[in-house]
């Protein structure tokens, strides 16, 4: 009898926990809520920001592209890293923080199909074309025989030799 008020006694403290975790949910949504409101209304009467708002939701969706595989997501992180230890040394932070979204949607169109398509093509520019081997006159190492487009001849005598 203990063991099953027992587990009454856990059924009914669960469902009270769920029931402020809702709760408490719902406030932290409420709160968060009100300040999204706030920043979408003084946004909405700014020209401009909705440009600025489809340039870089263009700019995500071409980085997480559905063409992205290992050598993409790769590159994604190692271009920033290599960019602001090389070239973005000395820059501002306005500087680097554009650069890095471009290299970013730059990379995001790269991925390994594409590469490997352009390495193709340049070996096959640097590659020697094949030559095709002719068939019609191919002299024999014997002197008398010669091989004309797959035929075997051999020369006439005139009469004897002494």
């Amino acid at each position: 009898m203990d063991l099953r008020a027992e587990i009454v006694r856990l059924n009914v403290r669960k469902s009270e926990q769920e029931a402020y975790l809702v709760n408490q949910y719902h406030l932290l949504k409420n709160k968060i809520q009100g300040p999204i409101r706030f920043i979408s209304n003084i946004t909405s009467s700014i020209p401009g920001v909705g440009m600025v708002k489809g340039v870089v939701s263009g700019i995500s969706k071409a980085a997480q592209g559905k063409d992205s595989d290992w050598l993409t997501k790769t590159l994604q992180i190692g271009t920033p890293f290599i960019l602001n230890s090389t070239l973005l040394k000395n820059a501002g932070k306005i500087k680097k923080a554009l650069v890095l979204l471009a290299s970013e949607a730059a990379v995001g169109q790269v991925n390994q199909r594409k590469i490997s398509g352009f390495i193709n093509k340049v070996a096959g520019f640097i590659k020697p074309k094949k030559k095709k081997k002719k068939d019609k006159e191919v002299l024999a190492t014997d002197e008398d025989l010669i091989v004309e487009e797959g035929v075997r001849s051999y020369p006439i005598n005139d009469g004897p030799t002494s």
